[in-house]
């Protein structure tokens, strides 16, 4: 039973998985420890807040900086500061002990309306360069949780405030870590999982069946891949797939996605921090190809860091085609220790006790 002195930890994020998922993660170790959890997000925020574990789901009014003409800034600040106030009000009604922000524009106001309450304040970042509006807060809040060891911009008086804790996963991706990675041998099916998020998977939509018809014929029968695709692309997938006759599972969304990943021998994706997160926490090999154009270039700084450990295989997307993928595959598939090396390097680099370690940073500032 909670009384009316259970503290109550504000929980902030943008309306995307990367900033949504650990924030998930969070809200269900804090409940652990008998905290109240509130979240507060943006208007596309709520397709996920459904099923988010929190007491309530508050939605601000906020907006991010779409272009640089005077009204578009213009444009920008009122609505921001029309964010501030109505946090400034929400604050006031739930008195939260600590408010955690973990990215997007969308965190600014209640961030800056804690700052304004004299409340103590974080942020967590969750790849390896720190984003816009965490820049913009950087120098206001108490403290800053990474997930790498080293962040791009996080640089100066801001290293005092850091703290590696890396980058939470939900309880579901824990519990699939201790399935041991295993190598296929010669006759097994070869388990392949493709995604490339909201954005990315068109790409991977017109390169990975090619790719996989160009493969030996007893590669290809031993093959089963399950794809996510846009809705718009679902069929013609399907039927690349099915000419060829490669078992396939089209999908433009699969909620038991850590699930798939587990039993996956290789996964083909983009390089987004949770994705990431989960890679290294299950312990399974990846050829990741960062989504190119990305404001910061963070999915590439993301890649990097976990290629250089020998736990995935770096291309960009415009090095890859149909052709150079299928090379790569098939290389992997003939020297199934390659695989096991680099699933056993993504595992080094896994932080399971990332949430403890945030939640632990958490209790600290609630005091």
């Amino acid at each position: 039973m909670h009384n009316d002195n259970t503290p109550c930890i504000l929980l902030a994020a943008g309306g995307t998985g990367g900033h949504l998922f650990p924030a998930f993660a969070l809200a269900e170790e804090l409940a652990r420890r008998g905290y109240l959890v509130d979240l507060v997000t943006d208007m596309r925020g709520d397709r996920y807040g459904t099923g988010f574990p929190a007491r309530k789901v508050h939605q601000i009014p906020s907006a991010t900086l779409t272009g640089k003409s005077p009204v578009a800034v213009a444009q920008t600040v009122w609505t921001l500061s029309r964010g501030i106030t109505a946090a400034v009000k929400l604050l006031g009604e739930i008195r939260p002990a600590v408010v955690i922000g973990f990215g997007g524009y969308p965190t600014f106001p209640p961030l800056m309306a804690a700052k304004l309450r004299g409340i103590k304040t974080a942020l967590h970042e969750q790849n390896a360069v720190l984003g816009r509006a965490n820049r913009m807060l950087a120098a206001r809040v108490d403290a800053i949780a990474t997930s790498f060891e080293h962040v791009k911009f996080l640089d100066g008086p801001l290293t005092a405030k850091a703290r590696f804790t890396g980058n939470p996963v939900r309880d579901a991706v824990i519990e699939l870590s201790s399935r041991p990675y295993w190598t296929p041998d010669s006759s097994d099916a070869i388990q392949l999982l493709v995604f490339g998020g909201s954005q990315g998977a068109r790409f991977f939509s017109d390169t990975v069946p090619p790719a996989m018809t160009r493969l030996p014929q007893e590669i290809r029968q031993r093959l089963r891949i399950v794809q996510q695709a846009r809705e718009e692309d679902v069929e013609r997938v399907r039927q690349a797939y099915a000419q060829s006759g490669i078992s396939a599972d089209i999908a433009p969304f699969f909620t038991d996605l850590p699930e798939i990943m587990a039993n996956s021998h290789l996964v083909i994706g983009r390089a987004g921090a949770s994705t990431i997160a989960e890679l290294t926490v299950m312990g399974r090999p990846s050829i990741l190809v960062p989504l190119p154009h990305a404001l910061d270039n963070d999915q590439l700084l993301n890649a990097v860091t976990l290629a250089e450990s020998g736990g995935a295989w770096r291309i960009e997307q415009k090095d890859l085609d149909a052709d150079r993928l299928a090379n790569e595959i098939e290389r992997l598939i003939r020297d199934p220790m390659l695989l096991l090396n680099a699933a056993n390097a993504a595992r080094s680099h896994g932080k399971p006790d990332a949430v403890q370690r945030l939640a632990d940073l958490v209790a600290e500032l609630a005091g």
